[in-house]
């Protein structure tokens, strides 16, 4: 589990890297082979980093999602058949209701004499 999130992380740096090494206008890395240009360097260049960019994002999606199915989503020892509590205040249970009579006499405010 700790391998496949290490991979992930090494593959991102790339990926981002690759993105970074392109220029949105055609150039990046491509534009430093402009003198091999009579061979085809720079179109294989481009090629290259375009390729590299799709199955560097394909592998850091992959391994994100086998890395989600090999989670452990429940805990050892957890009792799938319990119910599902969720107020755990101490008292909860002991807690008496206030008598609605009660709060009445208290709540109600005192009048004034003119």
């Amino acid at each position: 589990m700790v391998a496949i999130s290490i991979i992930i992380i090494i593959l991102a740096v790339l990926l981002g890297l690759v993105v970074l090494a392109q220029n949105p206008k055609g150039g990046g890395l491509a534009a430093g082979f402009t003198g091999a240009s009579q061979i085809g360097g720079v179109q294989r260049t481009a090629d290259f980093m375009e390729k590299a960019t799709w199955t560097l994002a394909v592998a850091v999606m992959a391994l994100c999602l086998v890395s989600a199915s090999l989670q452990n989503t429940t805990p050892a020892g957890d009792n799938l058949d319990a119910p599902i509590v969720l107020d755990e205040h101490p008292n909860a249970g002991n807690a008496e209701l206030p008598n609605p009579a009660d709060s009445a006499a208290v709540t109600a405010p005192a009048q004034e004499q003119p």
